[in-house]
Order: C-alpha cells, then sequence, then structure tokens
C-alpha cells in the first residue's frame, strides 16, 4: 500500500533547510537538513496513532537527501512523496 508524505518548506538558508512533514498538512513534524554537514536530522516528531515516527522521517530524510545530491540542492516550497 502506497503512502504519501506532504512536505512544506519553513525556512532556507545557506546552512540549511527546515520542513514540516506528514501524512497530511494537519499531523506534521518538522525536520532540518545540514547542507553543510550533509545531516538529517528530526527536530519534532510525526505523532499518529499505530505508526511509527520512524516512518515518516525516515523517507523524509531520504527525500531530502535526494534533493541535495541528485537535485543539485534545489527545495521545492512545498512537495508530496509518495512511498
Amino acid at each position: 500500500m502506497a503512502s504519501m508524505i506532504f512536505l512544506v518548506k519553513q525556512a532556507e538558508d545557506e546552512e540549511k533547510v527546515i520542513y514540516r512533514f506528514g501524512p497530511d498538512e494537519r499531523k506534521m513534524g518538522l525536520i532540518e537538513m545540514n547542507k553543510i554537514k550533509e545531516s538529517v536530522k528530526e527536530l519534532e516528531p510525526v505523532q499518529v496513532d499505530g505508526v511509527s515516527p520512524s516512518f515518516f522521517f525516515n523517507r523524509a530524510a531520504q527525500w531530502l537527501v535526494r534533493c541535495l545530491f541528485r537535485e543539485g540542492g534545489k527545495f521545492p516550497e512545498r512537495t508530496i512523496v509518495e512511498t
């Protein structure tokens, strides 16, 4: 079964980008990618009954890494990731 993760950019500068992320716009966490250190951390977990917060974090983190390396560091304002 496919699932969708919504990502909405909150802030971006030369060092980092921060997104709200989750299964819909009412249930979202916060994730940050440090572009310099090439690291991702969860600032606020997604809370959904019956689903591990790491499910959403891992997929959102993979998408951020893809943007950094495959898309040349271009991070869209909003996107939906289907997994």
